[in-house]
């Protein structure tokens, strides 16, 4: 791996790191104010808001500059929603700049990946990436618990800055306090990341031009036979494992009475389990065989479902850990194939914009829908259900399809995999 790929790893890591902290002290917040279950359920969907609205955009702004430039500015939006969230603004509407700020950082982040390495590289990049991000969800969910847990918390509160009222007086007030400088960290990684030499595609004088080429650049990507696969596939599997986040904080609750600082080490788990499933995959699987995972999926969503059945730590821990295992098998050669077929057919950016576009769109939808039946009552085992059938099902409907591609458009299906299995260059 060429050297600036690790500086990628360390940027993307921290501001990894801070994002899943933020979001449990989000759901303190929420939860010490007295808020509805709903509202801190919906967090989710509105961190993936601008994902969805500024879909057409942030691909071609990641095309337009030096990718390192493009992650130093998205950082900088985050500590702005972060300091919206510290001094009063609503934790829905401050968590939905956070969200602004990691849909700009998206396409820059794995875009330059197709720039700086071969395709023969990138299911192990990938892998990198992937690991190293869950084992940064990990993290940032296990300091994100702590931080607003009373043994760290009246440490943190304890210190006093002479001639300065900070006006942080709670537990979670001095978590988001902390995370503002573990992005300055993140935001460091990002200047030092180099320039990779590919020549900047300009944005148009005009901006709502994009609005018909990402239309164009989505509908390019749907139409290819391998692109729609595994862009169906990780559209499925981000927008389910993107609610799972709280769902596993309402389970563990619900099924294990745990409070927000011990539900976040039962979700770091998950993770844990994706992050070795990831690194398994990129040391296993090639472009070319990548669609052989999708029974996976399946084989998640009855897992999910499972999960109603388990009320003790000791089940649930090794349980959770092979759920996340699966998972992250399945995304990592899925991932790697949608970057390869979206570079060849448009641009790293743009096609990575076209990817977060439907991910974030199910993640919204799903935790739209998740937060509204919570507000009607529904419990979280109902919800998990829910979730487990939808993954079961139409992962199920996913594997038709691409069988469907190779018998009735076999010569297309065999000639795209044959160039991602020959493809090493640059």
């Amino acid at each position: 791996m060429k050297r600036g790929f690790y500086t990628i790893m360390a940027a993307q890591f921290f501001s990894s790191l801070a994002d899943n902290a933020l979001f449990v002290a989000a759901v303190e917040l929420l939860k010490s104010g007295g808020a509805a279950e709903w509202q801190r359920a919906a967090l989710v969907p509105m961190f993936a808001l601008f994902y969805v609205v500024l879909a057409p955009f942030v691909g071609a702004f990641a095309d337009a500059y030096p990718k390192g430039k493009v992650m130093f500015a998205s950082n900088a939006i985050k500590v702005v929603g972060c300091l919206m969230m510290l001094f009063g603004t609503h934790p829905l509407l401050s968590y939905a700049i956070v969200g602004l700020g990691a849909a700009a950082y998206s396409p820059a982040k794995y875009g330059i990946l197709t720039e700086l390495l071969p395709s023969s590289q990138l299911v192990k990049a990938n892998g990198w990436i992937e690991g190293l991000t869950i084992a940064s969800i990990i993290l940032g969910i296990l300091l994100g618990g702590q931080l607003v847990g009373h043994a760290i918390s009246r440490h943190l509160l304890a210190v006093d800055l002479p001639f300065f009222d900070t006006g942080i007086d709670t537990a979670p007030e001095a978590a988001i306090a902390i995370l503002i400088f573990v992005y300055a960290v993140a935001a460091w990684f990002n200047t030092r990341i180099p320039h990779t030499g590919v020549e900047m595609r300009a944005i148009p004088k005009n901006p709502l031009e994009l609005v018909p080429d990402f239309w164009i650049c989505s509908s390019r990507l749907w139409h290819d036979k391998l692109g729609q696969i595994s862009l169906a596939t990780t559209t499925l599997f981000w927008g389910v494992s993107g609610n799972l986040r709280y769902i596993i904080l309402a389970w563990s609750a619900a099924a294990l009475g745990y409070n927000t600082t011990q539900a976040s080490s039962l979700s770091g788990v998950v993770a844990l389990g994706t992050a070795v499933g990831a690194i398994v995959a990129s040391m296993r699987m090639r472009l070319d065989t990548a669609t052989s995972v999708m029974p996976l999926g399946i084989a998640m969503g009855l897992l999910v479902i499972a999960m109603n059945f388990i009320d003790n730590v000791w089940v649930a821990a090794p349980f959770l850990i092979l759920l996340g295992g699966l998972g992250g098998f399945l995304v990592v050669p899925m991932n790697a194939l949608l970057q390869h077929r979206g570079h060849n057919l448009m641009g790293a950016g743009r096609s990575i914009a076209v990817q977060n576009f439907n991910e974030q769109a199910c993640i919204l939808a799903l935790g739209a829908g998740y937060s509204l039946s919570t507000g009607i009552g529904l419990s979280a085992f109902g919800a998990i259900t829910t979730f487990g059938v939808v993954v079961a099902g139409f992962m199920w409907v996913i594997q038709r399809w691409h069988k469907s591609n190779c018998i009735h458009h076999k010569e297309q299906v065999e000639h795209l995999l044959t160039i991602a299995r020959s493809d090493k260059s640059h």
